[in-house]
């Protein structure tokens, strides 16, 4: 692709100096200054401050702040952070050196946005992606569509812009919790480093699958030979890199491409979530789109109801330790001691798989190096896996990990240099908080004052990744560039900057070390500036990764074979329940727990916010008396737990009955229960991370007993079947390929005249149709078959227009502000087709009223159907016609708009509507108090999107299809004078769908894909009976059912 790059403003002007601080002009007077002999304006005038604040001095005259010595960071002494002050840091403009993503006037234009490609790569999450700025701000995360293996652009990467503004942040660096000037910091940590010489110094750091910064780690190591490296994921894939590392000789990660897999059997592997971090949906996906009759088949044996089991066309719940008997079975062992239905499952699996040969692929997240093997072995000459260039981004051994932990708590480490990670609060050890505060040298690098760093000698604080310079290897040969797109807001330094500094490069910075690295090692003939412009290239380079800086190829890897030195708990018969902790897609590792974004998406499965909980059958909960009830005011309800692993009890944790969770089992989520440099809003759920023994995501012989009262859950979502309705449309695809589309796609019809007629028809209207050919006119289509549930659109459309966050009892009232949700169905039977025959051959009130209240509850081991529902933008809308004061009405281009200052607050709006889509502003949700989030400080409210206004109290709001978006996109193709291209009309969910479940454009340009997904066979309107002729349209879902 071929952009005129140009370099983002190189002068550092204090352009509001002119507008404002040396202005005398007045625009308002008070009351005060009217009265003539005014003796409190007279004082004022006269003292009103004490020390007078030099701002003319050093901001008034550019000459004199050119020749000054004093800095941006004064200013910011003088007038405190405030929004002024953090416009300051937007008006710089990007730090020098930066390059817009696309063509960029010299400085900042009001109104118009900019475009930069960076990475995110924070130890959990990596991904490529082009961030949004409005005078100078970052506002929104975007996909980088240059990028072909570019991670996971999910819905923590989405939200990762709000964690920049969390004024919970760290502001400058401490020694002994006293903030001190960077100076003072670099001379402590160099006095403490050499009063440590010959004592064992650990450097604890994420994986930063970063080239450079492995280098400068070996530069460190080098100069203080007492240091050593070691890497801790704090969700670990040790097994599975061990595994690669026996089979292949290098540790990293087998990359995946279902795109090209026939049969995908997963053995506990949510590959649609975390597993190995994510970023395979985009792949499976267009293989699960039915083309030429053909789509891929998905076996699923898991514990945990997952997003991966929840888009299986066959799941079978199995308990972790039976996953290993599976798993035996399925790479050629024998299937016996396996349950009956289990063990038909897996030869029917096992059929499939030998009919798909090299297009079979078998994945597994069991802890344990064998089954880590055994899967490897599998797919060795599958074309799903890639080995040549794998995934460079987990690197962490459990092992290494482990002797640091111990180390610390028996007193054989004496220093612990922290970077990225936090093991006060992750580590599953209960004497390890204690053992740090004892030891000689405690450095932490952190954004945020976090567990680590609240107990640390030394604090380095940090800047957030859009503040910073760097480079990543997500996969071999695939490089990233991570700039900065803001100057940093707080007084930071980044860890490589110290790093730099530390080795003895004098002053020089870790951007012209990098620059000198990526140019001399990496580029080849390429140009800095084109790679730092595009946030990726390729590159053959062969280079130092984070494996390379530590001890581990000196440690003896556990055997493939055997289980190595100690019986890994997936063997062990031990009696009580088995656990599986696991990440929400909301919070993942915790690394962004501070985030209300994240704090209130729902879980894609659960449906629940605000909280981690423990997952049960519902036949274990039976046996228990674990209760979970609707109460009168709508909310859930649900028993608390006491859990024990290992001799570690974490007590009341609520208890949630999830349908499909294997009987026997219970599942955890990881990252919740952090309290340090947390809001207390944010204080959410409890500490999985204690549980986490031996950092295996599977853990034997636990024991849950019911503890006293009933927990508070904020769900979303309470009534959980479709009861045999069709509001998600389903078929097979053997009925897909054989059947015509009227026996599984048939079209509602009314009776006019005593005929029946499809309600499409004019003659069912009401209303004499506009003729909607002229111009544009908006449609988006939801493909049921592509969309994985996993709510990356939510966050999107929250960033993008400016949705409130409004707590956990505002949402267990039900009065979430989501434009866009994503609803979750169970069937009640074992399918949705069977759902359907018991509610046709229901006959007689005493079988109505028996079975449909049967039909109410979820089956054991149910089908699962996601379906985003927005505001469907209905030609004939049921809002418009009964709004009092045509505060909401159609527009030309299909979209159904809303008038915010004609709102009186009927809300006789949002009860017409069959979607249930529109949102009331109980509350005023911005600057109050009560709802404590980022609207309600000054830093927080940098992420505004100044495009849309941010609503008031009693005013009702839903999706407005992005109206800003597209209107700017008819603007530039005005201005440019030339046709809208295809593809360019986005919405903020349509551009942050990974899978490409969700497309918008304009039905009236006929070549359009829109166009031709409005032809497909498969589209249908949701609710389509009820005649309001909506402009989002979906896609019939397909299960393949197909026996091999």
């Amino acid at each position: 692709m071929d952009w005129n790059v140009v370099s983002a403003t190189t002068k550092i002007e204090y352009t509001i100096s002119d507008k404002t601080m040396t202005s005398n002009k007045k625009y308002w007077k008070s009351v005060e200054e009217l009265k003539e002999d005014s003796s409190i304006v007279e004082t004022l005038q006269q003292n009103e401050f004490v020390e007078p604040i030099p701002t003319d001095e050093f901001l008034g005259n550019k000459e004199t702040l050119e020749a000054s010595s004093t800095t941006r960071r004064d200013f910011l002494k003088y007038v405190g952070f405030s929004t002024a002050a953090a416009s300051l840091a937007a008006c710089e403009g990007p730090v020098i050196k930066s390059i817009p993503y696309v063509v960029a006037p010299d400085e900042i234009v009001p109104g118009v946005a900019n475009y930069y490609a960076t990475t995110m790569a924070d130890g959990f999450d990596f991904a490529n992606v082009l961030v949004k700025t409005r005078e100078g701000r970052p506002i929104k995360i975007e996909r980088n569509d240059l990028s072909k293996n570019g991670g996971s652009v999910n819905a923590r990467v989405h939200a990762s812009v709000l964690s920049m503004y969390d004024k919970n942040r760290l502001q400058n660096p401490m020694v002994d919790k006293k903030e001190v000037t960077w100076s003072e910091f670099d001379t402590a940590v160099a006095q403490k480093m050499n009063e440590m010489a010959g004592k064992d110094v650990v450097l604890l750091t994420q994986t930063f699958a970063s080239p450079s910064t492995s280098k400068l780690i070996k530069e460190f190591t080098a100069k203080y030979p007492n240091v050593r490296h070691v890497i801790y994921d704090a969700v670990s894939s040790s097994e599975a890199l061990d595994a690669f590392q026996n089979k292949y000789g290098t540790r990293a990660l087998p990359d995946y491409d279902f795109n090209k897999a026939e049969v995908i059997v997963s053995v506990g592997a949510d590959f649609l979530g975390d597993w190995q971090g994510g970023g395979y949906e985009a792949g499976y996906a267009k293989g699960r789109i039915p083309k030429n009759g053909k789509m891929s088949k998905h076996y699923q044996f898991e514990a945990n109801m997952s997003i991966s089991g929840a888009n299986a066309d066959v799941r079978v719940p199995v308990t972790p330790s039976q996953q290993m008997k599976v798993l035996q079975a399925l790479t050629g062992g024998s299937a016996s001691g396996l349950p009956e239905n289990v063990a038909a499952a897996v030869a029917k699996a096992k059929a499939h798989l030998q009919k798909a040969g090299s297009k079979g692929v078998v994945v597994t997240s069991l802890p344990d190096v064998q089954a880590q093997t055994m899967a490897l072995n599998y797919n060795a000459n599958s074309v799903v896996m890639d080995t040549a260039k794998p995934r460079m981004t987990s690197m962490g051994s459990t092992q290494e990990v482990t002797n640091v932990m111990n180390g610390v708590t028996t007193g054989s480490v004496k220093g612990l240099i922290t970077v990225g990670v936090d093991p006060v609060y992750s580590f599953p050890h209960p004497k390890f908080a204690e053992a740090y505060e004892n030891l000689e040298m405690t450095l932490a690098f952190s954004m945020k004052p976090d567990a680590t760093a609240s107990a640390a000698k030394l604090v380095a604080a940090t800047p957030h990744y859009l503040e910073s310079w760097g480079d990543v290897q997500l996969k071999k040969g695939t490089f990233s560039i991570v700039q900065p797109t803001i100057r940093t807001l707080f007084n930071t330094r980044q860890f490589q900057d110290c790093l730099v500094r530390w080795t003895g490069n004098g002053d020089k910075k870790y951007y012209d070390y990098l620059k000198e690295f990526i140019e001399g090692s990496v580029l080849g003939t390429g140009s800095w500036n084109q790679a730092v412009h595009d946030g990726v290239f390729e590159s053959s380079a062969s280079l130092t990764t984070d494996a390379d800086t530590t001890n581990s190829s000196e440690l003896q890897l556990e055997s493939s074979t055997s289980n190595g030195a100690k019986i890994d708990p997936v063997q062990e018969n031990k009696e009580g329940m088995e656990l599986t902790l696991y990440t929400k897609t909301g919070l993942g590792s915790g690394n962004q727990a501070n985030n209300p974004w994240l704090q209130e998406l729902p879980d894609p499965i659960t449906r629940a916010t605000w909280d981690n909980y423990v997952t049960i059958s519902a036949a274990d909960a039976e046996t228990m008396g674990i209760e979970n009830e609707n109460v009168a005011n709508g909310g859930l309800d649900g028993s608390y737990v006491n859990v024990t692993v290992n001799g570690v009890t974490i007590e009341n944790v609520p208890a949630l009955i999830q349908p499909g969770q294997a009987k026997g089992s219970i599942g955890l989520a990881l990252g919740y229960g952090q309290t340090a440099g947390i809001q207390e809003e944010m204080q959410t759920g409890v500490n999985a991370y204690q549980l986490y023994s031996g950092f295996k995501s599977v853990q034997m012989g636990v024991t849950l007993e019911k503890a006293s009262g009933m927990h508070e859950f904020a769900c979303v979502q309470l009534h959980n079947t479709m009861m045999g309705r069709d509001i998600i449309k389903e078929t097979t695809l053997e009925i897909f390929n054989t059947k015509d589309v009227h026996y599984w796609n048939a079209v509602p019809e009314v009776s006019k005249d005593h005929q029946e007629i499809p309600v499409t028809s004019p003659d069912a209207d009401l209303w004499t149709s506009f003729d909607r050919s002229v111009g544009h006119h908006f449609n988006l289509s939801i493909d049921l078959n592509a969309c994985t549930g996993c709510g990356a659109c939510v966050i999107a459309c929250h960033a993008e227009n400016n949705v409130p966050v409004v707590g956990k009892d505002e949402m267990r009232k039900s009065r979430d502000m989501h434009w866009l949700r994503i609803d979750r169905y169970y069937s009640s039977e074992d399918t949705f087709e069977s759902d359907l025959e018991k509610k046709e051959n229901i006959s007689g009130l005493g079988s109505s009223l028996s079975e449909y209240g049967e039909m109410e509850n979820p089956a054991a081991n149910p089908q699962v159907a996601f379906q985003p529902v927005m505001c469907q933008h209905c030609n004939h809308a049921p809002c418009e016609t009964v709004c009092p004061v045509a505060a909401t009405s159609h527009g030309r281009q299909g979209q159904n708009h809303m008038a915010y200052n004609r709102c009186v607050g009927t809300r006789y709006c949002a009860n017409n509507c069959p979607y249930k889509v529109r949102r009331f502003n109980w509350f005023l949700y911005a600057e109050n108090d009560e709802f404590d989030y980022h609207m309600n400080n000054d830093l927080g409210r940098m992420v505004l999107n100044p495009d849309v206004v941010v609503r008031s109290r009693g005013v009702m709001e839903k999706c407005s299809m992005c109206i800003q978006m597209t209107q700017k996109t008819i603007l530039d193709a005005k201005r440019d004078g030339r046709k809208v291209k295809e593809g360019e009309f986005k919405t903020a969910c349509s551009a942050a769908c990974e899978t490409g479940a969700i497309a918008f454009g304009d039905i009236n340009a006929e070549k359009s894909e829109i166009h031709e997904l409005k032809e497909n066979k498969r589209m249908y309107h949701l609710l389509e009976a009820v005649g309001t002729k909506p402009n989002v349209f979906y896609q019939t879902k397909v299960r393949n059912t197909n026996e091999a």
